[in-house]
């Protein structure tokens, strides 16, 4: 029987692993496929650890590490000739698997993910944020990159461009996939079904502590991957940003205060088209402007993470799923 090795890197995910263990195990065994579960725990100080091993899963316990290198890891200890990367807080359909390998043997693809949404109890602006990488149009998408709440792939795919990074804090997903579409492999992502995100945001601060973390490898991805416009482009758009707010404050304090409105308008306008270009899909005006002001925060927070990225910040935070 054809095996796949469901590999899972978590730190203090007791509210959520329970869920993400039996969900994969149900695909597994909807697929038809010999389940491996490793879990791969950074350090957690909750329950996590003895309920993933009680729900029969193979746990390794490895503080300390990014979680390009968790994964890693927990490739190295798994045998399946399928490898499959779930975060610790997502849950899987039933047919999750069995819908990609069905895919894999019409030779649509190589390396397969599904669309990731929030549950309806999330806040609005954790479902706002999820919202906006929800795909339309066609159920399949070539892409040249994939996030990695859920990722499947043939382990040879996984060997050739030698795994994951094992020192990008965050970034590691793109940084692996695109070197996967380097080398030859097709990527493809399905807009339905889709898995849920049940580490949603409960907290305006849990948001922004989480966005804060999440642009803080740019510099690392570029230094990598080298100099491209699709590495450059958001870095760039976010130093715009704080120099049109420092030219606003400028001209607010030399007594210019339509003109200090103006620069804030035009500092704006980045996250206005970024907000219009994910969500004009959906036709939702609310949406719109909910995307203009999540994207104007998180324009600023890129500029504020790169400062923290002098002092090592985001090496102080433990990976997690």
């Amino acid at each position: 029987m054809t095996q796949v090795s469901i590999v899972v890197p978590m730190f203090n995910e007791a509210r959520h692993i329970a869920r993400t263990l039996q969900s994969a195990r149900r695909a597994a065994e909807f697929a038809g496929l010999d389940c491996e579960l490793v879990v791969v725990d950074n350090g957690s100080s909750d329950d996590g650890p003895q309920i993933a091993r009680s729900l029969g899963a193979r746990v390794l316990s490895l503080p300390g590490l990014t979680i390009g290198a968790l994964r890693n890891r927990g490739v190295q200890a798994s045998e399946g000739e399928w490898l499959a990367f779930l975060d610790a807080d997502i849950e899987v359909p039933e047919h999750w698997l069995r819908v990609l390998l069905d895919l894999h043997e019409q030779a649509r693809g190589d390396v397969f993910a599904l669309d990731c949404d929030t549950p309806r109890q999330a806040s609005w602006f954790a479902q706002a944020w999820q919202r906006r990488t929800l795909r339309a149009g066609p159920v399949l998408h070539s892409t040249q990159w994939l996030p990695t709440p859920n990722l499947l792939m043939r382990r040879h795919w996984f060997d050739q461009v030698g795994g994951f990074s094992d020192t990008l804090r965050t970034g590691e997903d793109k940084d692996f996939t695109l070197r996967l579409s380097q080398v030859g492999a097709r990527l493809l992502a399905l807009r339905t079904p889709v898995v849920l995100h049940w580490g949603f945001e409960g907290s305006w601060g849990e948001w922004l502590g989480k966005e804060l973390w999440r642009q803080g490898s740019n510099l690392q991805l570029l230094r990598d991957n080298g100099v491209s416009l699709r590495l450059l482009r958001f870095p760039l758009l976010s130093i715009g940003a704080w120099v049109l707010d420092a030219m606003a404050l400028s001209a607010l304090l030399d007594g210019f205060p339509h003109l200090a409105l103006l620069m804030l308008f035009i500092a704006s306008l980045p996250a206005l088209a970024l907000s219009l270009r994910q969500s004009l899909k959906h036709r939702d005006l609310l949406f719109v402007l909910q995307l203009w002001g999540l994207h104007w925060i998180r324009l600023h927070l890129a500029g504020a993470a790169f400062v923290l990225s002098l002092f090592n910040w985001n090496a102080r935070r433990p990976a997690r799923g």
